[in-house]
Order: C-alpha cells, then structure tokens, then sequence
C-alpha cells in the first residue's frame, strides 16, 4: 500500500477530470467553438491547457492560434455551450460515487481544490450531488496563484486543519500533480486525457487506473 489510511488528516480531489467527466466535452467543445469560427483547434494544442486556470489556458490558446483568432468571441461561445451542456447533466467519473461515501464512512476530512472558478465549481458539485461529500471547496476564485503553484493545496489543507505532508492529493493533470507534490502532499495521478511522464510518476506515491482502484485501499481488511 502506498500511503496508511489510518494516518490521512485529509483528502484533496481536483474536479475537472478526476471526479467531473468534463475533459472530453471541454475538448469537442472548445473544437466546435473554434471551427464555428473558421478555425480548426488541435488536440494537441488543447492537452496543454488540461490543468491549467483561465488565464493561462487563454495564453496557451492565443500563442497557438495566432494574433488574428478571435479569442473573446471563442471563449464566449465555448462558455455558453458547456453551460447548456452541464446544465443539463454533469456527468461524474466511473466510481467516484462509491469512493467518497466511503471516506465519508471513515470521516476523513475532504476538499476539493480545482482551477474552475467559484460559480462554475459549485455548480458543477452540486448539480452532481457531490458537494455535499467536501468539508471545503477551493476554487480559482479562492487563491491568488493558481496551479502548478502549490496555494491551491496549501489553502486546503488549511481549511481542513491538516498537515499537507499527512493529507492525499488525487490529481489527473500534470500541473495539478506539481501543484500537490509542491505543497507537500502525497499525491497520487489518476490520468484521465494525459498519460503519467516519468517526470510526473516522480512526484506521485502511485498512479492509478481509476478510482476503483483506490476505493480499494480504503476496504476493510
């Protein structure tokens, strides 16, 4: 076993592709966004913003696209889809379910630390019925620098009253496992559009197939 569970102050789950399924629909998405426009907006191009906040995945966007893509009225039009999308259904991670009733068995204090801002995030949890299984909800809103920087997670570990190096960080982008590993905690990467890099596998105590996996080390013996 990775980590004993009998010594976690707390657990942080990021959102976006560890308990929201919303990678994909961000992807086809952000695609029918840009051609709707008159351009075509790689895969490759869109991976690098897998993780990252607002502000920086408009940089990454503005230095592939070009000066003449229309950023403002892309990202509008990519706003008002995926609202109608999860206002309709906000589809959850295989498993996710099952995992968080059980640490709620074990009365381990959670958070969830994502780089969605505070409306969106809330939205998102509540709609899923997730919110209620977190203590406390970190959204890009809540912090100054968001991830990789670690306050992200030093802000949760805050509010749980924990000490990072005894909490666990469930992670699925490579800035989010740099953002966790640097605050100290011991983080594990279930990879969702990324594979793990050697580079990120460093970093973390395990990475794991899905959360079933992890449900796992949390059973009765």
């Amino acid at each position: 076993m990775p980590f004993d569970p009998n010594l976690l102050q707390g657990i942080v789950f990021d959102m976006d592709g560890v308990l929201i399924d919303s990678e994909v629909l961000y992807q086809k998405a952000a695609i029918d966004a840009a051609r709707a426009l008159g351009f075509e907006l790689s895969k490759q191009l869109l991976l690098l913003t897998v993780g990252t906040p607002a502000d920086v995945t408009e940089k990454i966007i503005k230095q592939g696209m070009g000066d003449d893509f229309p950023f403002a009225e892309y990202d509008y039009n990519l706003r008002q889809w995926l609202a109608g999308q999860m206002m309709a259904h906000v589809p959850v991670k295989p498993g996710v379910r099952e995992l968080l009733s059980r640490l709620n068995e074990l009365e381990i204090p959670l958070a969830v630390a994502t780089s969605t801002g505070e409306e969106a995030a809330h939205h998102h949890l509540s709609r899923s019925d997730l919110a209620p299984h977190f203590d406390h909800i970190i959204t890009r809103d809540d912090v100054i620098y968001g991830k990789p920087h670690p306050e992200p997670y030093l802000l949760a570990s805050e509010k749980l009253e924990a000490d990072p190096e005894f909490c666990l960080a469930i992670e699925d982008s490579y800035n989010g496992v740099r953002s966790a590993h640097a605050a100290g905690m011991q983080t594990i990467m279930v990879p969702d559009m990324l594979a793990a890099t050697e580079e990120i596998s460093a970093m973390c105590i395990a990475v794991m197939n899905d959360l079933h996996e992890l449900k796992k080390h949390f059973e009765a013996e």
